[in-house]
């Protein structure tokens, strides 16, 4: 009976060094798992915090953009009605195009006859100089 308590005692002995064998790799497991869940904890607030920024610049890039299409939209039709000013600019200048032709053709047909009429009257200037010249020499001749 006594070998069997000394073989009882070294048995508990020897469980109760792996129970605090045990324990002791316990408390260590969970001071890691510890460590790990603040370390995961931390990731996962640097990771909201990205995660936030990035939608803040996402938001930022959205205002942005739609400003943008804004100008876009306004310049469009900016250059729309430019393009329309510029269209009736040509249309007026053919038109006076057309008109500075037709006034030129004029002028030149005007110049024509004032040519036609200047040569007209000089002919006749001369025809009227030679008969004043003949009776300029009749009338010295009879006087």
């Amino acid at each position: 009976v006594a070998m069997e308590t000394v073989s009882l005692e070294h048995q508990i002995q020897s469980v109760q060094r792996h129970i605090a064998f045990l324990k002791k790799e316990q408390m260590e497991l969970l001071h890691d798992l510890h460590l790990e869940i603040l370390r995961l904890q931390k990731h996962c607030s640097e990771l909201t915090h990205d995660l936030e920024m990035k939608e803040l610049e996402s938001r930022q890039q959205d205002v942005l953009d739609r400003e943008l299409e804004e100008k876009c939209r306004a310049m469009e039709a900016q250059l729309q009605e430019k393009e329309k000013d510029n269209l009736e600019l040509r249309k007026e200048l053919q038109h006076k195009e057309t008109l500075v032709a037709a006034l030129r053709s004029s002028l030149r047909s005007k110049e024509r006859r004032f040519l036609e009429e200047l040569k007209r009257r000089s002919h006749r200037v001369t025809i009227l100089d030679t008969e004043l010249q003949k009776q300029t020499e009749a009338a010295a001749y009879l006087s």
